[in-house]
């Protein structure tokens, strides 16, 4: 007999933290709500942080990802985990899904299935041409350096002719571990924002705007971006929706971060389906649709 129903991974710094501002709070009052959803179909429901070496995964019928935020920065052990813990339980979203989500080759996935991204260009660990070659051969005047593994904009670079070459080093250290990607810089991004698009079992729920501080193309806030209430239209909506459809298995939870590319289509310029700030305090009847998926996938296994 399982102890709990559903676990909520979190990591240690926000288990119980001694000092709360306001990000921790955000990060504190969005599981809430995810808990207090999930015990509405008397579910037992507890936080843990996912690298705790003293929790029994077998202990829990579910595991749901919400904020591991400090996976890519214990990419290996983190992936060490993964292997472990899905013999244990059933990981939400599931493992698969996971996998393929974490490295942003899966936007070249969705691209082959139709949906619409932000145009990119992959470059392979171990790539020997120079940034500024590879730079000068796409023809594109103004782009972003990244790499295909990455959270919270970790060696995020925007680049043009001026400053290609002052970048050489730091992407030769880069290209020497991990894999690449270079895009065309969006331009709508710093007026227009980027919109995230809420989507649970396949369903759009809400959306919420980003937008990048003056002079600055990032729109998460450890940037000074800023946050505001957005209505979707249907297209729009028929857009996310479609993206989360194109993922395999359709994922418990989506968030699908769209912008206006340079030709002023809609674009996806990320699906995030590990881990992402999902905004219930905006929506909270968002993490009741969620909870009833919990519950369908725990009661069909």
């Amino acid at each position: 007999m399982s102890q709990f129903d559903v676990v909520i991974l979190t990591e240690s710094r926000y288990l119980n933290p001694e000092k709360v501002n306001d990000y921790i709070q955000n990060i504190l009052t969005e599981e809430e709500l995810l808990r207090k959803a999930l015990e509405k179909h008397d579910l037992k429901v507890v936080r843990k942080d996912w690298a705790d070496p003293d929790f029994d995964w077998t202990s829990t019928k579910s595991a749901i990802f919400r904020t591991t935020w400090d996976y890519f920065d214990r990419f290996e052990e983190f992936q060490q985990w993964l292997d472990r813990v899905e013999t244990q339980t059933i990981l939400i979203n599931p493992i698969s899904t996971i996998r393929w989500n974490i490295d942003k080759h899966y936007l070249r996935d969705l691209e082959k299935r139709g949906i619409r991204i932000v145009e990119t260009l992959y470059i392979k660990r171990g790539e020997s041409r120079s940034l500024s070659d590879i730079y000068t051969e796409t023809g594109w005047e103004d782009v972003i350096l990244k790499p295909t593994v990455a959270g919270a904009a970790r060696h995020t670079y925007k680049l043009n002719s001026g400053n290609i070459e002052d970048h050489e080093a730091v992407f030769g250290k880069l290209i020497a571990k991990e894999d690449m990607m270079l895009q065309p810089f969006q331009y709508n991004i710093a007026t227009k924002g980027e919109v995230s698009f809420m989507v649970m079992g396949g369903k759009f729920t809400h959306a919420i705007l980003k937008k990048a501080k003056s002079g600055d193309f990032r729109v998460q806030d450890d940037f000074g971006g800023t946050v505001h209430n957005y209505q979707a239209s249907s297209e729009e909506i028929s857009f996310a929706e479609k993206v989360v459809h194109a993922c395999e298995p359709l994922p418990a939870y989506a968030r699908v971060d769209v912008m206006w590319d340079n030709e002023d289509q809609l674009a996806v310029s990320e699906v995030e389906l590990v881990e992402p700030e999902l905004w219930f305090r905006e929506c909270p009847e968002a993490a009741d649709v969620l909870a009833g998926e919990v519950d369908k996938l725990i009661r069909n296994k």
